[in-house]
């Protein structure tokens, strides 16, 4: 096991933000703000180095928040339910079997699972119990950032709200994403990504032009909300520093929707209008912008101005569309979308996607293939970029997981933790960070309380 160990911060940075800052500030919570953990390797230079994160999230919106901020360092302490877990852990097929431990003939770990809690520590604990509630009370004294994702008021009876819990620690960063946020006439609704689609206008413009609604393939409203609220964790612990004060972040789904719909809400608000609603692959207002069939698929061409224009006409073997009086100009192209992508497509037509491919290699205007998934996980590119990472998981062996995508000159942030089994970090929490015996673990164990 590795202990936690800490790097002074250096006597002038403390004398810097004593001056800043109320000179009581600087207690124990304080020092730990500016703490890099000495973890060894790169984990010591990554942002978050030194931050813990108490995750009480399950599924994807807070798991993928807590995963980003994992990711860059953070210690996070997933908290899940003694016997079911995360309730991932049963979304499945597919799972990757376990090959090892004392679950080889169970169902293994999901897909799901696994795709948003790398870099984490899981705990089993019933908080159910009052010892439980205890445990997470003595867990917020040592942590820098809560994350939870109940229904507004739920936690409240197990006395994790955030005024009770801001009492114990009032330098937390507590942050509650939910589907509808804190107040509004919606706020006791269960939120799940489809729901808010729909509800705030994302599936009404994704489709066929005239074809029904639809989700988008992957459940984006989660993943955004997971960025946003990450990035809210990250700012308010920015401004801890100056204040030394914690505070309680409002997160949506809702809001989040709203907020990524854009320049598509922002034309709407303008002009006052209705939306022009959905356009599949092509976009209302640049023509020739969409996929095109080949002999044998797809290929997305962006003739986004007169100049790239240009350069498909000439791609295509067709240089005199340049000159046509009914494409000359994109407002032009646009009156005439229909006969203009009609015309591209007959000739998209009589090549394969790869031949496109090379046609078009080096042209400077932009295309690409519509792969599936399992092409794009091999695509070169994403390999060359190390977008996919094999790691060893203690049950599962060797597996692969998609990576962290940012990359960093002097940090290095990646897969340093494969997602943990349920409880398998629970026994090292309650005796490294509680230190707790092992005869008090055991106790807690028996009564149900721990797993």
């Amino acid at each position: 096991m590795m202990t936690r160990t800490f790097l002074r911060p250096s006597r002038q940075l403390l004398q810097a933000y004593t001056r800043s800052c109320n000179p009581n500030w600087l207690n124990h919570t304080a020092a730990r703000q500016f703490a890099t953990a000495a973890a060894g390797g790169d984990a010591a230079t990554l942002p978050l180095a030194g931050i813990k994160v108490l995750d009480m999230t399950r599924v994807l919106a807070g798991p993928y928040c807590t995963q980003i901020l994992g990711d860059l360092g953070a210690e996070v302490i997933k908290i899940e339910h003694p016997t079911r877990g995360d309730d991932t852990r049963a979304w499945g097929p597919p799972y990757a079997k376990h090959v090892r431990g004392a679950h080889i003939d169970g169902p293994g770990e999901s897909a799901y699972y696994l795709a948003v809690n790398r870099n984490k520590k899981s705990m089993g604990l019933s908080f159910a119990h009052p010892a439980g509630v205890d445990i997470l009370h003595r867990l917020v004294k040592e942590c820098d950032v809560l994350v939870e994702n109940y229904l507004p008021g739920s936690l409240g009876k197990y006395a994790m709200d955030y005024a009770t819990v801001s009492k114990i620690n009032p330098s937390l960063v507590y942050a509650s994403i939910t589907g509808y946020g804190q107040t509004g006439p919606y706020r006791d609704r269960a939120g799940y990504d489809v729901m808010v689609e729909a509800e705030m206008g994302l599936m009404h413009i994704t489709g066929a032009r005239d074809g029904p609604p639809v989700k988008v393939g992957v459940a984006v409203t989660d993943l955004t909300t997971g960025l946003y609220t990450s990035n809210a964790i990250i700012a308010a612990l920015l401004g801890r520093i100056k204040s030394g004060k914690g505070q309680h972040i409002d997160v949506a789904l809702s809001d989040c929707q709203v907020a990524t719909l854009a320049n598509i809400a922002s034309s709407a608000l303008i002009s006052g209008k209705k939306d022009s609603g959905r356009w599949g692959t092509s976009h209302p207002s640049i023509v020739p912008y969409k996929a095109f069939k080949t002999s044998d698929g797809d290929i997305l061409l962006g003739g986004g101005n007169d100049r790239l224009y240009g350069i498909l006409c000439k791609s295509v073997g067709k240089p005199e569309w340049i000159y046509d009086e009914r494409f000359k100009s994109n407002a032009l192209r646009v009156k005439n979308r229909d006969m203009l992508e009609e015309l591209i497509e007959t000739e998209t037509k009589k090549k394969t996607t790869r031949e496109w491919l090379d046609i078009l290699e080096g042209c400077g205007m932009p295309y690409a293939a519509i792969n599936d998934v399992q092409r794009t996980l091999n695509h070169e590119h994403v390999l060359a970029r190390n977008m996919v990472e094999e790691v060893e998981h203690p049950t599962c062996g060797p597996m692969k997981l998609v990576n962290t995508p940012v990359k960093y000159s002097y940090s290095t942030p990646g897969i340093r933790t494969p997602p943990p089994t349920l409880g398998q970090h629970t026994d090292e929490i309650l005796q490294e960070t509680l230190g707790l015996s092992s005869g008090d673990i055991n106790d807690l164990r028996s009564e149900g309380v721990v797993a």
